[in-house]
């Protein structure tokens, strides 16, 4: 039990804790190493205080993770942000890119920095294989929760979040496979 509230002190931020060692700073950090390293994009963090949105059109990558800490950690990119990225990991022109490729592009950008960030988590924890598809409508969140830690980034190209959910939003599906089961605010809800 003792573990447990150290882990809660560890990530303790803006008075609202999360049960695991992934900060906003390590999120920034995972998502550098990415994007600096892999497509030598920068990517500038977005101090969010308040509830923010990506706008609706945008692709969702993801990974469950399950284990001594359980839960999901997603990308979201802006459409415009997704065939960019798109286009460099492919090298291809802008032009060429399809909706199959954005979404191959999305599950290896979730991937690679879902594997970042597992570093930081307790073990043992295993990661599913990552799974994307686009998104229609707004996605709306608050930067922390009790369960969550979300980062915004902005490129000339469009909107990155990535969020990190513990298990709180969390359920088992019938086959044991992890499955999220929340409802997103969106901006129609907020107004």
């Amino acid at each position: 039990m003792a573990s447990a509230v150290a882990r809660r002190e560890v990530c303790r931020s803006q008075e609202v804790a999360m049960h695991c060692a992934v900060t906003e700073d390590s999120i920034e950090k995972a998502n550098a190493q990415f994007w600096e390293q892999m497509l030598a994009m920068r990517l500038e963090p977005v101090g969010a205080t308040s509830m923010r949105c990506i706008g609706a059109d945008h692709v969702l990558g993801n990974c469950d993770l399950t284990g001594a800490w359980s839960g999901r950690i997603e990308v979201r990119l802006s459409k415009g942000l997704a065939i960019h990225a798109t286009s460099a990991m492919l090298m291809l022109p802008a032009k060429a890119i399809q909706a199959a490729d954005m979404l191959d592009a999305a599950k290896e950008i979730a991937n690679m920095i879902a594997g970042t960030l597992k570093s930081a988590l307790p073990r043992p924890c295993a990661m599913t294989v990552p799974s994307a598809e686009a998104v229609l409508e707004d996605f709306c969140v608050h930067p922390r929760t009790e369960d969550s830690v979300t980062v915004f980034f902005c490129h000339e190209a469009g909107e990155l979040m990535i969020r990190v959910c513990e298990a709180g939003l969390y359920v088992m599906a019938s086959e044991g496979q992890p499955s999220f089961e929340y409802s997103p605010l969106t901006s129609a809800m907020l107004a």
